[in-house]
């Protein structure tokens, strides 16, 4: 890899992080606002997330449980 090919490569992966801390500003802006408009609780909002955080693992680990 050239050094301008590792340039280019930092120069993209600066954008990445930049884009993806815009995402993370406009999601935690718009839970805030569920929050406070009282749609949804923090301790709602808490729950959903661990039962999708389980669910995403029970479906990672059947995927790499061998089949037998």
């Amino acid at each position: 890899m050239s050094a301008w090919d590792q340039v280019n490569m930092t120069a993209k992966l600066a954008d990445m992080k930049d884009q993806h801390y815009q995402m993370l500003l406009a999601f935690h802006s718009m839970l805030d606002i569920l929050i406070d408009k009282g749609l949804i609780s923090r301790d709602e909002l808490e729950r959903k997330a661990a039962a999708l955080d389980a669910e995403s693992e029970a479906a990672i680990s059947s995927l790499l449980r061998p089949m037998g």
